[in-house]
């Protein structure tokens, strides 16, 4: 069965307003119970939790037509599925009678399927009565103690546990899923971050404008744009989407720093945050209202983590905010160096921007061709980041931290090796559990290396000696493959 994804806008009502969602079309049109169930979770679910239940769908649709007539029962069908996500579809000698082709998918991205999945069928079975896909069953003594253990562990996990209804866990206990998802053992390994030292050398010598990287003119020399994301996000902490939220208006002076131009940034929720107060009423009197209704009222647009637009979105995952108010969060310059630096390019950027025709409050924008004015979007940066790093020598890759991903860990890391309180640690990551820092506190490759060379010189003679090693050593070993053809970092033939 083709089937093809398009994005919907559907007028529920005689109203103006529409909700954009993505939906799935086949040959016998779109899927309408799927569109319903999307539009019943639109208004508090993300696009990437929709685009996660359109892509399920889509292979659950696939895997059916790869295999009609073949199983007795939806329940049947789905429990096949669900191993062969783990297991793929290609047999040991590279056939494939499906012609489905699926490699494995691992244990995190299978399950995050067959969640969606079952999500959509028991919606499907609460307002339509139809069978559901991944029933209730009778649990055993071996499923009640995983269930139990499970509880117990979420249980002391939460503040408000001593809330939680006991009775209605007891019974939850008597049944399980007919199929279950497989265990994913979590592994907590130290995270990769931008190296400090070479962010002078990024800033400056990375985010230059080509053509003009020996210009005296600063605005034609440096793409200052990039490098105020760029602080954003090593300075500032801020996760990867959080600076394209930004607005002019959200810049000023901090207070707390008299004598010293430190940047005074609030990132505010893109819905929920209090809007500018330079949209007037008729009488001339400020309107008092959030971010997404000064968004559609002033500028006709919708705030860009509702957006379904690849260049115009941008996620938004914070849950702890610093003012539950006017919802937003601070941005804490960590050093504080970076704060004063950010400062002194807004205004150069402020003055680039100034005749750049906008119909839009976002700070960072594009600066040429088709795009000028239009707020800059994710992807543009990625590249420009990426470009930036090539020129200085290196290769981008989030598993080295030479990613914008990277930024973010640096900072964490640096307040982890200043030894800054948790809590602390915590409200300038803007994390809501203590627990969403302990990547930061991982010790990385580098260093348990060095940790373990000192301890070793520590050691002393009290283990063998590195002389009894050595003398070992000394014969027969480095006449085996000398030019390492075959061995070594960089072996020559290889099969």
């Amino acid at each position: 069965m083709d089937t093809v994804k398009l994005v919907a806008k559907v007028f529920r009502s005689n109203a103006g307003v529409y909700e954009e969602i993505p939906v799935l079309m086949t040959d016998q049109g779109i899927i309408s119970s799927h569109m319903e169930y999307l539009l019943d979770h639109a208004h508090a679910r993300s696009q990437s939790w929709m685009e996660l239940q359109i892509t399920s769908l889509k292979l659950l649709l696939r895997y059916i037509s790869a295999n009609i007539n073949l199983f007795s029962s939806a329940q049947e069908l789905f429990k096949a599925f669900v191993q062969q996500l783990y297991s793929g579809t290609i047999g040991t000698d590279g056939n494939d009678p499906s012609m489905l082709y699926w490699l494995p998918k691992n244990t995190t991205t299978a399950n995050g399927i067959i969640a969606s999945l079952v999500q959509y069928s028991d919606w499907l079975t609460n307002n339509y009565h139809i069978e559901p896909l991944n029933p209730m069953k009778q649990a055993c003594s071996y499923e009640q103690i995983l269930y139990w253990s499970a509880w117990n562990h979420r249980h002391n996990k939460s503040f408000l546990g001593h809330t939680w209804d006991k009775k209605k866990s007891i019974e939850n206990s008597w049944f399980v899923r007919s199929v279950t998802a497989k265990k994913n053992s979590k592994h907590l390994g130290a995270v990769k971050y931008f190296p400090d030292k070479h962010f002078g050398n990024l800033l400056f010598n990375g985010f230059t404008n080509y053509g003009y990287e020996h210009s005296k003119n600063l605005g034609e020399r440096f793409n200052i744009r990039d490098i105020l994301i760029t602080l954003l996000l090593n300075g500032g902490g801020l996760r990867m989407s959080e600076p394209f939220h930004l607005y002019l208006n959200d810049v000023t002076l901090d207070p707390l720093h008299s004598g010293r131009n430190i940047a005074y940034v609030r990132i505010y929720h893109p819905i929920n945050g209090q809007a500018p107060n330079d949209w007037f009423d008729r009488d001339g009197k400020p309107y008092t209202v959030n971010r997404e209704s000064y968004l559609k009222g002033k500028f006709g647009l919708i705030p860009r983590n509702k957006s379904t637009n690849r260049t115009y979105r941008a996620g938004w995952k914070v849950k702890k905010l610093d003012n539950e108010k006017s919802n937003f969060i601070t941005v804490q310059w960590f050093p504080s160096i970076y704060g004063e630096l950010f400062y002194v390019l807004w205004k150069l950027y402020l003055r680039q921007i100034r005749d750049v025709e906008r119909n839009h409050p976002f700070a960072f924008i594009s600066l040429s061709g088709s795009n000028l004015g239009k707020p800059l979007s994710i992807s543009a940066y990625y590249q420009n980041h990426a470009r930036a790093i090539n020129k200085i020598g290196f290769y981008p890759s989030k598993d080295t931290g030479l990613s914008p991903h990277g930024h973010r860990h640096a900072y964490g890391q640096r307040l982890r090796n200043a030894k800054i309180d948790p809590v602390v640690r915590r409200n300038a990551l803007h994390h809501s559990s203590l627990e969403s820092q302990l990547v930061y506190c991982q010790p990385q490759i580098e260093e348990v290396s060095r940790i373990l060379n000192h301890a070793e010189k520590k050691l002393g003679s009290e283990t063998l000696s590195n002389a009894d090693f050595d003398d070992l050593m000394s014969e027969g070993f480095k006449d085996v493959d000398p030019y390492e053809l075959l061995s070594g970092q960089s072996w020559l033939l290889r099969s």
